[in-house]
């Protein structure tokens, strides 16, 4: 690894803990300014810190993370923003599969990787607040590195008006760099999203991109920083707008039943849940995205 790249890995690890930063700073600040609603009179959620760790197979340090959890506040049911630098040599599972959909050469002779990222999942109090999902992250192994990520909506009560926001918000962002990128990622994520048994999406999409490798790092940089950067304008003017709606047990049970569908896509097709358990990080932070209660019918 030549010291250019160490010093690429170092500045995209700070850059995910700064927008790490950002959002518990502004998702805190959502909860000091609910003012009136059904869950006003509860005490100002705030985010519980763990630091978490992976142990390779020969119990060797291999990296971690921060999770950060806030559960029962007055707009946030509960969210997770966690981060983490993870690094050590893939298993043969996990080799296989990369080598598969990635087509990598040398896997097995050299299965050194890195990788390090953000994700966020934030499952609310109100109803009529959408639950949202967002990661962005960086991949390196000896034969390649890239950029992945994205962010996508999931409300249980769709508003048009409320959409159309969040996937302006994205395309902007995504223009800065060219056209051409928003409708693919969005066309992307609308077929990562989809859940084949259920046939339908799991939300209302967004943007997700992978293997995202130009040649150019620090243009690539740029443009996951931008995904990362758009994420906050996206959101918190839905939460701002809809977390004073009054609702009643219809619309909690809609929740509900939709948070099922969920809890089901992130336990059966989620790439990064997979990933995150056989490469034996935390297991808490990897299943922080389900949320706090769900239904089935």
């Amino acid at each position: 690894m030549t010291s250019q790249m160490a010093s690429e890995k170092a500045q995209a690890s700070a850059w995910f803990r700064e927008l790490r930063n950002q959002i518990v700073a502004a998702f805190e600040t959502l909860e000091d300014t609910h003012a009136k609603g059904p869950f006003s009179d509860q005490p100002a959620g705030r985010f519980e810190v763990t630091e978490t760790s992976r142990t390779s197979e020969d119990g060797s340090d291999a990296g971690g993370g921060l999770m950060s959890v806030m559960r029962g506040g007055r707009v946030f049911e509960k969210v997770g923003v966690n981060i983490s630098t993870v690094y050590g040599t893939l298993g043969e599972r996990a080799q296989n599969a990369m080598a598969a959909r990635k087509g990598l050469p040398g896997m097995k002779e050299d299965p050194r990787f890195w990788a390090s990222g953000i994700s966020l999942v934030a499952h609310m109090q109100n109803p009529h607040c959408p639950a949202v999902h967002m990661n962005t992250r960086m991949f390196w192994t000896p034969h390649a590195w890239w950029f992945g990520g994205g962010s996508d909506l999931n409300p249980c009560l769709e508003y048009d008006a409320d959409t159309a926001h969040f996937h302006d918000v994205q395309k902007t962002h995504c223009d800065r760099h060219g056209t051409a990128h928003y409708p693919r990622l969005k066309a992307w994520a609308d077929d990562y999203f989809y859940i084949p048994h259920r046939n339908r999406a799991r939300g209302v999409g967004g943007i997700f991109l992978d293997d995202h490798n130009s040649g150019d790092w620090a243009s690539d940089f740029a443009f996951i920083q931008d995904i990362g950067q758009a994420f906050l304008p996206a959101f918190v003017p839905l939460v701002e707008k809809r977390r004073t709606d009054d609702f009643g047990s219809v619309e909690k049970d809609a929740q509900l039943v939709h948070r099922g569908l969920y809890a089901e896509y992130n336990l059966v097709y989620d790439r990064g849940t997979k990933f995150g358990l056989e490469t034996g990080h935390d297991a808490n932070a990897v299943l922080m995205s389900l949320p706090p209660m769900a239904k089935w019918v």
